[in-house]
């Protein structure tokens, strides 16, 4: 299926400041020089703001992670679960089409999705409130057919009880996820046939299906609101000890939100010769250096590099300072290998170096 982005971009993106502070803490997850795997997550609170993910909001992406947009580009297009166009206000239902679901009634429910919300999928309702697109399989094939809708499963379907669900979310009323036909989990529809005395003695909801409806969390999207667990992997993160963390449970679910910045890492290596400004004969083009773009070239020059034969020269200390220096971008210059293509480009002022 070919996905590109939508047609009506808005101009600029920017995380809240609690989703911000959430980014960068989880940045601080990778070794320096490697915050580029923090993209799928990153992407995806950007989603969850916004509902729908946008081309700003994958180059903001892009530039926090030091990355270049292409590459950013190249994982929302290819993960299905980013929505490269605008979806419901309220929520956007994805109903899966595979063998289990397709035999249990799935064409029902897209009959459904067809009639009350739009005649094709990724159309919005006329009041906005909700979309739709039918999936590959999601993994509850015991419970077919379903539908993902926001974080959770609803299974165990039917094109009547599909209908009241659809109708209640317009009405802004969140339906109860999981099983909707009693059963407890995944166990037989004709009842258990072990475990028989846990079975007596379960609670009418299981435990995914409790926690999303004690919280009001079933349709919706993350904001930053929540609880902030920024940075619990970090050794300088603050911990609490037992006794006083079993007496916080009892009066609040907040959790102590710790220092988001990282330990500062001192500067490694030489620092490289540098130049004021460029040379009488101008500046050289630093983007046709694979992985340098517009706001990286004019960081270096504001480090005091503008030609490929300053590159050219960095021996590995040298290099070493430079990926520390490289505000936003660390790491860059020995993982695309900025010497090696500075040399070709001096000497065939083109370069094949990925």
């Amino acid at each position: 299926m070919l996905r590109r982005l939508y047609h009506d971009q808005p101009e600029t993106f920017a995380f809240t400041p609690a989703n911000q502070a959430w980014a960068e803490a989880q940045m601080t997850k990778y070794p320096e020089g490697r915050q580029a795997s923090a993209i799928i997550p990153l992407l995806w609170r950007a989603q969850e703001q916004e509902g729908w993910l946008t081309r700003p909001a994958i180059e903001y992406v892009a530039d926090l992670l030091g990355m270049a947009y292409i590459r950013a580009l190249e994982v929302a297009s290819f993960y299905f679960m980013f929505q490269l166009e605008p979806v419901g206000s309220v929520a956007h239902i994805q109903v899966c089409g595979t063998t289990s679901c397709m035999i249990c009634g799935a064409e029902d429910l897209i009959a459904v999705c067809r009639e009350k919300i739009a005649p094709n999928p990724h159309q919005i309702s006329e009041d906005g409130k909700l979309s739709w697109e039918e999936v590959e399989c999601l993994g509850a094939c015991a419970n077919a057919p379903m539908a993902q809708i926001g974080k959770d499963y609803y299974e165990d379907l039917t094109a009547e009880r599909f209908g009241e669900m659809i109708d209640a979310m317009k009405a802004g009323q969140a339906p109860k996820p999981g099983p909707q036909n009693g059963r407890f989990a995944s166990e037989p529809l004709s009842g258990v046939t072990s475990l028989e005395e846990y079975a007596k003695n379960r609670i009418s909801e299981n435990a995914s299906v409790q926690l999303a409806s004690t919280q009001n969390d079933t349709l919706r999207r993350i904001d930053g609101s929540e609880v902030p667990l920024l940075t619990p992997w970090l050794s300088s993160a603050k911990s609490e000890s037992p006794r006083a963390s079993k007496s916080r449970g009892k009066t609040s679910t907040a959790i102590p939100n710790p220092d988001p910045t990282p330990p500062k890492v001192q500067p490694a290596g030489k620092k490289p010769a540098t130049l004021k400004a460029a040379r009488k004969s101008g500046a050289d083009d630093l983007k046709r250096i694979k992985g340098v773009g517009p706001k990286l070239e004019k960081l270096l020059n504001s480090l005091g590099f503008f030609h490929f034969d300053q590159v050219a020269s960095w021996s590995e200390n040298e290099m070493a300072w430079v990926d520390q220096n490289l505000e936003g971008f660390k790491g860059r210059a020995t993982r695309d290998n900025w010497v090696a293509q500075a040399k070709e480009l001096m000497s065939s002022q083109e370069t094949d170096v990925i």
